[in-house]
């Protein structure tokens, strides 16, 4: 074994948003002695392959409806050229870029240490990191932080699923393709698919049920579902994987599938997409070594507090599985490091994994809080509830054709006689902005009172959650 090189207060592995925040608030509130070891590039899945670049691609999709919706607000817009995918990006690749260097200066700042390689677990204090020069070293640490995340899972096992990409693959694709397709029914998927249709690429995605996003609202899954095919993507429901296989001489792709009990075939296609969940990414951690429990899914098993059962080593973010959120693994950071090294006012500081906001950059985007009403109705029964809904045709819209407006749709569940807001579901235009400001009711505990109390903004769509009858 190598011998012990350095002895630090805080090892964080893994320089995801979580570990990052959890460090930095460490070394720069409580004057610990911390240290960041990452393999990849600063800023984990959310900067380089996740929620940063894809809001970009959002941005662009969204560039691409206003350009075909001009003429029905009076402008002749023309496109001498079709959208030029490879300049974008490689324009977004220098935007992410710029971001790593942020991330890493940041840290410099904060007077974190930051070690580009590869962290091994050799017991519950120490850690040999291996640096890209296969140079190894041993650090010993007071606390352990394991904050690696998860990577995207492998396709199913059919013939030719190798010629599928993963979700981290998206982001690599040089020119924008003809037709697509895509496997999964979560917000990955369903981003992608309305992205590439949104820039006029041919897009199939494919589902297990009748409906994607199964784990929001049923208003939700069906109206997002229904759009998405009067939008143009071939939705194939209650589909199955058979087989991929590829034209050497073109490398164009033809999956094999099942929908509906019945075969199928796509071919011709130049990008096969597995969005079909993500895996921790613990292989390779020595887990084991430290003694440190995982769940049956391979998750980081830890309490309320991120403890694992190892004294002295905890967990968070996507490692643990609980909610996967790049907001929530920062905020689990910055509390737990608050609390390990904080005053001891603050011993008992923990996040709250109940009413977390999240939003879908979908088409329409899509906003939730709280329990979806089959939640609701388990926790509370039918009798104690009180729903309100509304559908509509946003303003926006009011200019264009018939075949040209999109829906809108709100859901306020509400619990008990003091009808208590315990769900807001919505989705539409702005749907994502909106979600931050009701947010902070819903975790106050607003009730329908409250709602009913704020005085509309008109004309807006927003106005319809403080209106509704």
């Amino acid at each position: 074994m190598a011998p012990i090189s350095k002895e630090i207060d805080f090892l964080v592995i893994g320089g995801g948003s979580g570990g990052l925040a959890s460090a930095r608030a460490a070394s720069s509130k409580f004057g610990v002695k911390a240290m960041v070891i990452e393999g990849k590039r600063l800023g984990g899945t959310c900067v380089n392959v996740g929620c940063v670049p894809k809001k970009v691609t959002f941005n662009a999709a969204a560039i691409a409806e206003t350009i075909h919706q001009a003429k029905d607000y009076g402008f002749s817009v023309q496109e001498t050229a079709p959208f030029d995918w490879t300049t974008f990006k490689h324009k977004r690749d220098a935007y992410i870029k710029r971001l790593n260097g942020i991330y890493e200066r940041n840290l410099a700042n904060d007077k974190v240490e930051y070690v580009h390689g590869w962290a091994r677990l050799l017991s519950k204090n120490e850690v040999e990191v291996t640096t890209d020069d296969g140079a190894k070293s041993v650090v010993n640490a007071k606390k352990i932080l394991v904050a690696v995340g998860g990577n995207p899972t492998h396709g199913p096992d059919v013939p030719g699923s190798e010629y599928g990409i993963n979700s981290d693959g998206f982001f690599d694709i040089e020119t924008l393709p003809k037709k697509v397709a895509l496997v999964g029914a979560g917000y990955i998927a369903v981003e992608f698919a309305g992205m590439f249709n949104a820039l006029g690429v041919e897009t199939h995605l494919f589902i297990r049920y009748g409906t994607f996003l199964r784990h929001f609202d049923p208003m939700i899954q069906e109206t997002v579902t229904k759009e998405y095919e009067r939008l143009g993507v071939h939705v194939h429901k209650h589909s199955t994987s058979v087989k991929v296989e590829k034209d050497g001489a073109t490398n164009k792709l033809t999956y094999h599938f099942t929908e509906e009990g019945k075969d199928g075939v796509v071919s011709e296609i130049d990008h096969l997409i597995w969005a079909i969940g993500r895996t921790p990414a613990t292989q390779g951690l020595g887990l084991e070594n430290a003694g440190v429990k995982q769940t049956e899914t391979g998750h980081i098993a830890v309490d309320a507090y991120q403890n694992t059962n190892v004294e002295n080593i905890y967990a968070l973010g996507d490692v643990t599985g609980q909610m996967e959120l790049t907001p929530v693994a920062i905020a689990a950071g910055r509390r737990l490091a608050t609390r390990l090294f904080g005053p001891p006012e603050f011993s008992t500081l923990k996040l709250d994994y109940n009413g977390i906001p999240s939003v879908v950059f979908s088409h329409p985007e899509v906003g939730s809080i709280g329990l979806t009403e089959p939640q609701a109705v388990e926790k509370y029964g039918r009798e104690n509830l009180k729903i309100y809904k509304t559908a509509f045709t946003a303003m926006y819209y009011a200019m264009m054709e018939p075949d040209q407006k999109g829906p809108t749709s709100y859901k306020l569940i509400c619990a008990g006689p003091e009808e208590r807001v315990v769900g807001l579901h919505i989705l539409g235009l702005g749907s994502g902005e909106m979600l931050q400001g009701f947010g902070v009711a819903v975790k106050m505990g607003a009730t329908k009172a409250d709602f009913d109390s704020c005085v509309a903004i008109h004309p807006t769509s927003a106005e319809e959650l403080v209106t509704l009858k």
